[in-house]
């Protein structure tokens, strides 16, 4: 089953910024934007949940330097796309 991967406007603005500061990474975005889209539990994509203020948000690894958030509704089959970038900067 395939997920459909919905950007939120703050994630749109974040990713033309981070493919930006991050050419390098553009094979390696790529790659996890479509493993997620196919099956967001796959063990390198490393989702897991998080607490705190991002309570009932999951973030997945792109490197182990940068991370994306999401919100993972599995009952409506979609993933909403909420940021992106450095483990710091998403976490906060």
């Amino acid at each position: 089953m395939a997920f459909a991967l919905r950007a939120t406007p703050h994630f749109q603005r974040a990713i033309v910024r981070f493919r930006r500061q991050h050419p390098e990474l553009d094979r390696r975005l790529d790659q996890t934007l479509r493993d997620l889209s196919e099956d967001p539990h796959q063990p390198h994509l490393r989702l897991h949940a998080l607490h705190g203020d991002l309570e009932g948000s999951h973030a997945v690894r792109v490197t182990y330097a940068y991370r994306i958030t999401l919100t993972l509704r599995l009952s409506e089959e979609h993933i909403e796309l909420v940021d992106i970038g450095s483990h710091d900067d998403v976490y906060r």
